[in-house]
């Protein structure tokens, strides 16, 4: 074999060797992530809330509307009967007084006493009451991902949670339907 053959074979495998080591070093200096670290899972929920309407059947107790409002036929049957009683009392002017005076305190006495009896003539009767009730729902929005990749923060939108601590990365995108997370993600 020649000389110049040799030493032109070893010059080529040194220097691939040399390229090699050198492509060796370019990686290891500046490595591409594998994966991106999970930092937080949070889920998101809205409250809704939503009025209805609840209306229920109550007994009500009324009074019944009075047909003598003035009480005159209270009035009238308690003079009559105080003025009765108190012609019973006394004789001469003193009898004209007695009696007098017994159908004013039977008035008043009568007219007290249809009041009260008025007062307790009721009736009882169902009515339907309303109202507004609001009704209170959690509705799930998603799980809001916190991850990190060579130090930066980033942050994702995902349907389901991720499983684990960390992602695979390819084109350093994170690949969330291998992390057990929906591959709807937004970044």
């Amino acid at each position: 074999m020649s000389k110049s053959i040799a030493i032109g074979s070893t010059l080529a495998v040194l220097g691939l060797g040399g390229l090699a080591f050198g492509a060796y070093q370019v990686q290891t200096a500046n490595p591409t992530p594998q994966y991106a670290e999970i930092v937080n899972v949070e889920r998101i929920t809205d409250t809704v809330e939503t009025p209805r309407e609840v209306c229920d059947d109550v007994s009500v107790t009324r009074q019944r509307p009075s047909k003598d409002s003035n009480r005159i036929a209270g009035t009238a049957v308690g003079a009559i009967v105080g003025g009765v009683l108190g012609n019973q009392v006394g004789g001469g002017s003193g009898k004209k007084i007695a009696t007098a005076a017994g159908a004013v305190a039977g008035g008043f006495a009568g007219r007290e006493v249809q009041g009260r009896m008025q007062q307790g003539d009721t009736y009882t009767t169902t009515e339907q009451r309303c109202r507004t009730v609001t009704d209170t729902t959690e509705q799930f929005k998603g799980y809001d991902i916190e991850y990190r990749v060579d130090g930066e923060v980033f942050n994702a939108r995902l349907d389901e949670a991720p499983k684990g601590e960390r992602v695979p990365l390819v084109d350093g995108k994170p690949q969330w339907q291998a992390a057990g997370g929906d591959s709807t993600a937004s970044s």
